[in-house]
């Protein structure tokens, strides 16, 4: 039998464990540039139910989380007027690194160096499980997406766009 990959803890991963979250591990092969999509493809997941994690900010450049299918993108211009901001934007990855404390291509919302709001994709919250970053590149946790609810209180918004 073929013995399951170890992966070291991360900040994610011992708040999901603190929490008593039940999860699932999914290494991959980490690809620059590769995003959600990648990450899908090799674990033979379906991109809408892989969850990324993006940086952004408001006109005041203060951080915020949105938490985006992988095969979406984000409407800034509705993302801004549901939360009541005038403008929001990806924060530059060294300054969501930053914020976050993990290393873009590995951001997870959960542990984070900073307490952010975190906003979800409606859509998110009625699929059974979700894969989302647990914390380094080319690792995902599988979990119920109401846990981004419960423990990051993540309000739910519409602002996803196809990609």
């Amino acid at each position: 039998m073929a013995k399951k990959a170890h992966v070291s803890e991360t900040p994610a991963t011992q708040l999901l464990r603190a929490n008593k979250v039940a999860f699932t591990e999914h290494p991959y092969e980490y690809l620059e540039h590769g995003g959600a999509q990648h990450s899908a493809a090799v674990l033979g997941l379906d991109p809408f139910t892989v969850v990324k994690t993006l940086v952004m900010q408001d006109q005041d450049a203060k951080p915020l989380l949105v938490l985006m299918h992988g095969n979406r993108t984000v409407s800034t211009k509705n993302l801004a007027r549901q939360i009541g901001a005038k403008s929001v934007e990806p924060c530059k990855p060294e300054v969501a690194n930053r914020h976050s404390g993990y290393l873009v291509g590995g951001t997870s919302p959960f542990g984070t160096k900073r307490d952010m709001p975190v906003y979800i994709e409606s859509t998110i919250l009625s699929l059974p499980r979700i894969a989302i970053n647990g914390g380094r590149r080319g690792y995902l946790v599988g979990i119920d997406p109401q846990v981004c609810v419960t423990l990051l209180g993540a309000k739910p918004v519409q602002c996803a766009l196809a990609e």
